[in-house]
This record gives C-alpha cells, sequence and structure tokens, in this order.
C-alpha cells in the first residue's frame, strides 16, 4: 500500500504521493528553534520525530530536501538580547551552537537547509509587498503591516484549513503585534513591525520604514525560497497548528504563488505535546528538564531518543524518568544481542536479506502513519528470536552477518547509535585472571573475582570464543 500520513489538513490518513511527477524528490519543512534559550525536552519531542520521517522518506527511497528554519528574531528574543547587554548575532549564536549539539547528541541527522530569518529580510519584504498589492495587507499608522483576516476571507479563500474555526464564537481581536497571540482569538495579524525604542539596534530598512518581520511570515518567505511555493511536508508540534501555522497557509496562498489548484503545502504533521511525570511541562512544578539536564543526571542522547520515539507521534506521551531507565534495559537488550551478533559474524559483511521478517514487517509498521508501537514490537521480537538461535548455535558466520545487516537497514530510520562500552584495562585485567583461575581449577578466586567485577558494574560471561565482560 506504500507509506501513509495522517494529514491535519483532512483530518485523515492518507497515501503519500510527493509532488514530484517522478514521484522521487520530496520537500519538507519543520519548523525550527527560537533561539532564545535552551530547547527542552518538549521541543525536542518534536525535533526526533522530524527526524524519523525524515529518515523513513530516505528508506523509502525517496531523495528528501529537509528544511529546518531558525528563528533567530522575535519578540522573546529581542527581550533576552537587552538583557544580556550582547548583540543580537552574538545572543542567538550562542543558544544556535548548544541547539545544533543537543541534536547531535540526540542522533538527528542534521537538516539539508538551515535557514536564519535575520538572512531572509529580503524575501520577507518581497513577500509582504505581494500580500499588500493583492489586497490582504494593510498599513497601520505606526508604519506596521497587518494582514486583514477580513480581506482574505472575503476574496473566497478559507481561514481555518488546519482545523474547524468558529470564527462568529470565536473572541475577535482587532490586530494583535505579538507573535504568540491568545488561541482563542480570531486576529490580524504583524507582518512586519515598526520600530519602537525597545527594539534597540535590532531593525531593518524598508519601504513601510525602520521595523523587524513578525514570526508567522518568516517561516512561509523561508520555505516557499528553499522549497518552492508549493511543497510536500511540513512538519511542527501541534500547538503551532493555530495560530503559527493557519497564519502561514494564509499568507502564503494569499501571496498567489502556487499553481492553480495547488496547496502551498500538500501534508502536514503535527506531534502531540510531551508531559512529565504526568504534567505539563512548568520550572514551578520542578519537571522542567533540557537535554542538558538529562545528561547530567547520567542519561545518554540514545536513550532519550530512544523514549522519544517509543510512543505514536500523534500521541500525548508521559515522560518519566522511571521510563528513561526501563529505555537504558530496553537499548540493552538489543546492544546485547547486535554484540553477539558482531562478535559470530566475524568481520563479514553483507546486505540485508530480501525476505527477512523483520525488515518486512518493520517497514509495514512504519508505512502506517510511523508506527512505532508495532515497529518496536517487530524489534523485540527479532531479539527474542535470535538469541534462542544463538544459545542454541543455530546461526553460522554469515547468517550472523546477513541478521546485523538486517537490524542495521531498519536501524537507518531508528537512529539508535550501536554502542558496546570497552571495559577498562583494570577490568580486562581482572577477567583474565579469573580465566588463569578457572584453568587451574581455582574455582574460589575465580568466584571471588566474578564478584569484584559485578561490585563494578561488570559482567562476564563466558562464550565459546572466550569471557567476554559487559555493563550490566
Amino acid at each position: 500500500m506504500g507509506l501513509r500520513v495522517f494529514n491535519t489538513l483532512s483530518r485523515s490518513v492518507e497515501t503519500f504521493v510527493p509532488l514530484d511527477p517522478a514521484g522521487k524528490k520530496v520537500g519538507l519543512y519543520c519548523c525550527g528553534p527560537t533561539v532564545h534559550d535552551f530547547a527542552h525536552i518538549g521541543n525536542f519531542r518534536t525535533f526526533v520525530f522530524a527526524d524519523i520521517v525524515r529518515r523513513h522518506l530516505s528508506f523509502r527511497g525517496f531523495n528528501v530536501r529537509h528544511v529546518m528554519n531558525i528563528t533567530d528574531v522575535e519578540d522573546k528574543i529581542i527581550r533576552r538580547v537587552n538583557e544580556s547587554g550582547k548583540s543580537l548575532a552574538e545572543f542567538t549564536g550562542e543558544h544556535e551552537r548548544a541547539f545544533f549539539a543537543d541534536l547531535e547528541a540526540l542522533g538527528c541527522q542534521m537538516p539539508d537547509e538551515r535557514p536564519h530569518a535575520t538572512g531572509f529580510i529580503g524575501p520577507i519584504i518581497k513577500l509582504i509587498k505581494r500580500l499588500e498589492s493583492n489586497g490582504f495587507a494593510y498599513r497601520t499608522d505606526d508604519g506596521s503591516v497587518y494582514f486583514s483576516i477580513e480581506k482574505y476571507r472575503e476574496a473566497g479563500n478559507q481561514y481555518g484549513q488546519l482545523l474547524n474555526l468558529n470564527l462568529e464564537a470565536m473572541r475577535p481581536g482587532e490586530r494583535v503585534s505579538n507573535d504568540e497571540y491568545e488561541k482563542e482569538s480570531i486576529a490580524d495579524f504583524a507582518l512586519w513591525k515598526a520600530r519602537v525604542p525597545e527594539d534597540g539596534e535590532v531593525f531593518w530598512d524598508s519601504q513601510w520604514g525602520e521595523g523587524r518581520p513578525g514570526w508567522h511570515i518568516e517561516c512561509s518567505a523561508m520555505s516557499m525560497e528553499l522549497l518552492g511555493p508549493s511543497f510536500d511536508l511540513h512538519l511542527g508540534g501541534e500547538d503551532l497548528v493555530f495560530p503559527h501555522h493557519e497564519d502561514e497557509i494564509a499568507q502564503s496562498e494569499g501571496a498567489c504563488l502556487q499553481c492553480d489548484g495547488q496547496k502551498f503545502v500538500k501534508y502536514w504533521m503535527h506531534g502531540a505535546h510531551l508531559l512529565v511525570e504526568g504534567k505539563k511541562m512548568s520550572k514551578s512544578l520542578g519537571n522542567f528538564f533540557t537535554l542538558r539536564d538529562l545528561l547530567a543526571k547520567g542519561s545518554t542522547g540514545r536513550e532519550v531518543r530512544y523514549l522519544m520515539i517509543s510512543a505514536h507521534y500523534r500521541e500525548t506521551f508521559n515522560f518519566t524518568l522511571d521510563n528513561l531507565a526501563g529505555a537504558k534495559t530496553a537499548l540493552g537488550r538489543i546492544d546485547e544481542c547486535t554484540a553477539k551478533l558482531r562478535e559470530l559474524a566475524l568481520g563479514q559483511a553483507t546486505e540485508p536479506a530480501t525476505n527477512s521478517p523483520l525488515v518486512s514487517h518493520f517497514t509495514e509498521a512504519m508505512d502506517d502513519d510511523l508506527n512505532v508501537s508495532a515497529a518496536w514490537g517487530s524489534v523485540f521480537d527479532w531479539v527474542r528470536d535470535t538469541n534462542r538461535k544463538l544459545a542454541a548455535n543455530e546461526l553460522t558466520a554469515e547468517s550472523a552477518a546477513t541478521e546485523l545487516a538486517n537490524w542495521e537497514h531498519i536501524n537507518s530510520v531508528l537512529g539508535i547509535e550501536s554502542v558496546e562500552e570497552e571495559a577498562p584495562p583494570e577490568i580486562i585485567a581482572l577477567a583474565g585472571e579469573r580465566q588463569a583461575a578457572r584453568k587451574a581449577k581455582d574455582f574460589t578466586r575465580s568466584d571471588q573475582i566474578r564478584d569484584e567485577l559485578a561490585a563494578q558494574g561488570w559482567t562476564i560471561e563466558d562464550t565459546p570464543k572466550g569471557p567476554r565482560v559487559k555493563r550490566h
């Protein structure tokens, strides 16, 4: 049946068919970070979700161009810049570097394009001018420019494509200058904000005077500039559906850059919220975590990644420290199995089997709107069956290499880096001493060394090829 995804635009699961006539190229845009602080794990659930989408598209043979913007000018950033005493570039640069270091720690592939809002002021102004000439934008007395929802609707356009808005019941707002405004309000939103004293040196010249762009117009300009006026996939967290993504559609399609009958974006995919210990993240509740907080507590990026992709992207996910401990155990099962395969395969390299149940079941699950629960089920079924075959000596070096290739093939989607911690020299020396004691039939000393290793966090496993030490 091919890949199927839930399209927020149609509120239904649809077969994924790219706009590319050849059916190969895919343009993917994900709303990136606002670099005013360290990103928290709720933010990273969205970015890991985007990474899984991108990886699975590549796994299914599509040629993906992944664009993730960097919002480096907006209300919160300007406030933080003023508080820090740094320049805009200095302040945002520090947080941008931290973000991508965290993204790398989570095993995410780097986007192909990372446009900065401040680098697209020209295209932003050009887009606003087009909206103004089309009658959907108007200038206010202070020199700001707003998008008119009323004019947009009067021209026969729908405002409320991603969700059903009761335009009569929702509290109307004449206009809002804030980038993030009340979600129960229908309001004209700022495309260009006239410079005010609080902006300091953060401004650009335009035909409307000195000012800066609004948040919503930034994404429209950057995505269409890099992926074209119509592209395949737009991703983000569900909190962005309204107003941000709805406003993106209005201003992008209001500019009338698309071909007749085409949408700004064909498929919209949104990830659900992340709760921590059953509650919304809040610094006051003490359940607010950045990735760095979790790493400082002894977790690893791969454990956090595993936990984030253990539940369906459209399900609200409860992130707990106990679950994080469970992620370590689950990854340990995979690591142990693949380590044994690697040892048996003797370094042989081969291709995945064309009839592999692991690959076929995994692909079928992920094609079903990224059903990761079923996908992980196929992985752990494979781990169980492979361990049974290993214990019964039913695998040859060649078949072990094939099973390893099968795992590595699907792991190109999961992105779980294989890790087997090497034992330090003193642990290896103890293991050697134990082996010598066993040969000398000094089992009392052998057992003592085994207990010493266990006390230091290591298990010794006797294999046909000799003892093997591993973390427990």
